[in-house]
C-alpha cells in the first residue's frame, strides 16, 4: 500500500487487531495475567503505514460531509434537559465513539489521548504497576504466579504462590485476575498496599510503589535433546531484534537441532514483526500473508533465514491471534513447521491505526488477510497439525501436555 499521513493525521500503522478497548482498558482472555499488564490474550498487529486515503469504494456513495442538523438537535436536549454536568470535549469524544461504534466492527475503535497512550504502551509490553503475574487457585483467590525479576513485587518480597487476601484494605474475594489487575495498576510513583496470606497463614500487608515496567517479548531456553524453545509472547517493537538474537545463538552458539516456537495466548502485534520472526525460517521471496482490500498487498521473508530447515513445531492455542496466526500460518503453508495444540482465535482482517487531533487515533478495519494458501481465518482460526488439550489442572501441576507432544515429535526427527 501507498501514501503517507499529513497535517492534523501524523501517525499511520497498519494494524491486525484482537484486541478490544473498552472504556479505557483492553478485553482480554486467559487465566494469567500480569499486574498492569494481561497478556494473556491480547492482539494486535502494527505494520510499516503503508496504506492509501481514497474513499473505499465500499463507501464512495456516502456523502463528502455529513448533516449535523440532527445531531445538533440532540446536543440541543441534552443541553437544556440533561439532570447532570456535561463538558465539551465529553460530548465531542461521544460523538467520535459513536462514529467508530456506528461501523458495528469490533476492532474499528476511537481513542482519546490518554486511551491512545495506554494502547500503544500496552502494545509494546510497556506498563505501569508491580510486575507480578496474576492468577487464580482452586479455590478461586487471586493468587501470585510469579514476580518478575527486578520488579518492586519482587524487590517488596512477593513470592509465588501468595494470596492476595486485600488490595488497598478491600477484599478479593469473588474478584477476577482481570479485575484484581486494574484494582493494583496505577501511575509510576504512586503505591498499593496488598494483604498477603502466604502457605496459610496469617496475613500480612506490602505496600508496594508502582513503577514503569517492560517486559521483553521474547524468552528463550534449551530443553532436552537439544532443542531450541522461543516463546514470543506478543509481537512488540522489540520482537524482530529479540528473535533474531535467540536464532543467531541457537545456531551459532548452540547448535539446536530443532526449535519449538510458542505462540500460546500471543494475541498478535507488529505485522512486521510477524514477517521477520516467520522470514527466520524462511528463503527470500515466499509468501508470509497477502492483505486484501481497497488496495492489495502481499508480505514476503525477507532473505534472512538461519532456523531454515530446522524442524519446528509451532505451539498454539484459542488465544494465539491476529499476528500469531500470520506466523504460525505461513510456517505450515511453507512447510517450514508443524503445528501442535488447540485451534487459533481466529482474526483474519487488517486495521490501521490513524493519529488524529490532540493525540487521539482512529483504529479502522481496512483490509483481510489471507494465508499462503488462500485461506482466511476470520471466525474460522488454524487447526492444528496435531491437536492436543491442555487443561488447567495439567498447567496448574506443571505438566504441560502440549509442550510435551512438541518435545516427543521433534526427538523422533
Amino acid at each position: 500500500m501507498t501514501g503517507k499521513v499529513r497535517n492534523s493525521m501524523q501517525k499511520l500503522k497498519n494494524v491486525t487487531s484482537f484486541q478490544s478497548f473498552q472504556k479505557g482498558r483492553f478485553a482480554r482472555f486467559g487465566a494469567g495475567v500480569l499486574v498492569a499488564l494481561v497478556i494473556f490474550a491480547l492482539g494486535i498487529s502494527v505494520g510499516d503505514g503503508r496504506i492509501s486515503f481514497g474513499t473505499s469504494r465500499l463507501n464512495s456513495s456516502l456523502p463528502s460531509s455529513l448533516n449535523f442538523s440532527s445531531v445538533n438537535q440532540v446536543y440541543q436536549a441534552l443541553k437544556d434537559n440533561y439532570n447532570g454536568k456535561l463538558t465539551t470535549s465529553q460530548l465531542l469524544d461521544g460523538l467520535k465513539e459513536g462514529l467508530a461504534q456506528s461501523t458495528a466492527d469490533p476492532y474499528t475503535e476511537y481513542f482519546t489521548a490518554s486511551e491512545a497512550k495506554q494502547f500503544n504502551d500496552e502494545l509494546n509490553n510497556s506498563f505501569s504497576g508491580i510486575g507480578a503475574e496474576l492468577g487464580a487457585d482452586s479455590s478461586g483467590n487471586i493468587e501470585i504466579i510469579a514476580p518478575i525479576d527486578g520488579s518492586p513485587a519482587a524487590k517488596a518480597g512477593i513470592k509465588p504462590k501468595d494470596v492476595i487476601a486485600t488490595i488497598n484494605g478491600a477484599s478479593t474475594s469473588g474478584l477476577s485476575p482481570d479485575t484484581a489487575v486494574n484494582k493494583i495498576r496505577g501511575p509510576a510513583g504512586t503505591k498499593v498496599t496488598l494483604g498477603i496470606v502466604r502457605g496459610g497463614t496469617q496475613q500480612q500487608n506490602f505496600t508496594i510503589t508502582r513503577a514503569n515496567i517492560t517486559v521483553p517479548s521474547v524468552m528463550t531456553k534449551i530443553l532436552p535433546g537439544n532443542i531450541g524453545y522461543m516463546q514470543i509472547s506478543s509481537f512488540s517493537d522489540d520482537t524482530s531484534n529479540l528473535a533474531e538474537q535467540a536464532a543467531q545463538k541457537f545456531v551459532q552458539k548452540d547448535h539446536v537441532k530443532s526449535v519449538i516456537l510458542d505462540l500460546r495466548n500471543n494475541p498478535g502485534g507488529e505485522v512486521d514483526a510477524a514477517v521477520n520472526v516467520s522470514s527466520l525460517w524462511l528463503p527470500s521471496g515466499k509468501m508470509i500473508m497477502q492483505e486484501r482490500g481497497n488496495e492489495n498487498q502481499t508480505y514476503t521473508s525477507t532473505g534472512y533465514d538461519p532456523l531454515h530447515g530446522l524442524p519446528t513445531v509451532v505451539l498454539v492455542n484459542d488465544g494465539s491471534a491476529s499476528a500469531s496466526e500470520i506466523t504460525a500460518g505461513a510456517l505450515h503453508d511453507n512447510g517450514a513447521a508443524t503445528i501442535i495444540g488447540t485451534k487459533t482465535f481466529g482474526k483474519g482482517v487488517v486495521q490501521a491505526i490513524l493519529g488524529m487531533s490532540g493525540g487521539a487515533e482512529l483504529k479502522v478495519t481496512v483490509a483481510s488477510w489471507y494465508r499462503p494458501n488462500g485461506q482466511n481465518i476470520e471466525h474460522k482460526g488454524i487447526t492444528p497439525d496435531k491437536i492436543v488439550q491442555l487443561t488447567d489442572a495439567e498447567a496448574k501441576a506443571g505438566n504441560d501436555t502440549q509442550l510435551k507432544a512438541a518435545e516427543a515429535l521433534l526427538q523422533k526427527r
